[in-house]
């Protein structure tokens, strides 16, 4: 009995060392590639970053302000796009039609677009929305965008309300209310900070995105505020100017990148405090 004891207490700390042994690794990581970003990047910050365009080949100075205006426009359009549709077919897989064929059939094809490669979404908005009018767009990259976010808007909505306890729906209904104003003025009401979280994680998600933006918006050295044509976006720009030749070049890709990473992390931190604040609530 002592040995099977001891055997126990063994196994047990041999699990908890490698599990810290592999959070430290993780961790160290982690940090490295935290520090080598904003050591490179947050150097490249200034004035002219936010406020001048990028430079032409070979030309000294410039900064990533039609970049940064044009991925604002393309992921706030996007958002524009994906966070009602996305709030609206949650709230139906949830409140309506939990167990229906339709619902299932919906759940498979959100449960694809979100492990599908976001290149394989660019080709599709490229053979759907730029191969048809053949010119690239502002529209067709937060079409792309959009899709992306659409998947972790349903089933974030989806899975909040499930949380909803029963009694909270059978009291509503006990005051006469239709069931659509059920489900917007009270499920969705609780969980309205979850939801938030998800729209916020969706928008985390695109924002850095790369792929599907090379064959939609494509890119463009000026300022642009047209969304008929070619936009200038941050990842696809950090893209090029990291395997360009010129040093200045590389260096406003490392201030793009810390960037974004910055970004990130700030709507990370606010779907946290959302989140916390519907469990005090």
């Amino acid at each position: 009995m002592i040995t099977l004891h001891r055997r126990r207490r063994l196994a047990n700390m041999t699990g908890l060392a490698l599990s810290g042994v592999s959070m430290a690794l993780g961790l160290a990581a982690l940090l490295w590639i935290l520090f080598t970003l904003f050591w490179n990047g947050l150097s490249a910050f200034s004035v002219d970053f936010f406020l001048r365009s990028t430079p032409a080949p070979g030309t000294e100075g410039g900064g990533l302000a039609n970049a940064i205006v044009g991925s604002l426009m393309m992921v706030g359009v996007a958002t524009f796009i994906s966070t009602p549709i996305g709030i609206l077919a949650g709230i139906y897989l949830a409140e309506f039609g939990a167990r229906s064929k339709f619902a299932s059939a919906t759940r498979f094809v959100t449960d694809i677009m979100l492990s599908a490669p976001s290149i394989v979404i660019g080709l599709f908005v490229y053979a759907v929305a730029v191969a048809t009018v053949r010119h690239f767009s502002g529209w067709s990259g937060s079409l792309a965008l959009s899709l992306i976010a659409i998947p972790v808007v349903v089933r974030t909505t989806e899975n909040m309300l499930a949380l909803v306890p029963g009694s909270l729906r059978e009291a509503a209904f006990a005051l006469g209310a239709p069931r659509w104003k059920v489900s917007l003025a009270v499920t969705l009401r609780a969980v309205r900070g979850g939801v938030l979280t998800g729209v916020l994680l969706a928008v985390a998600r695109i924002i850095g995105e790369t792929a599907p933006l090379l064959f939609t918006a494509l890119n463009n050295q000026f300022f642009n505020a047209d969304m008929g044509r070619p936009m200038a976006n941050l990842p696809v720009v950090i893209y090029n100017f990291a395997m360009s030749p010129y040093e200045n070049w590389q260096q406003l890709a490392w201030g793009g990148a810390a960037l974004i990473a910055l970004i990130v992390l700030g709507i990370n931190v606010l779907a946290r405090m959302a989140f916390r604040d519907r469990l005090r609530a």
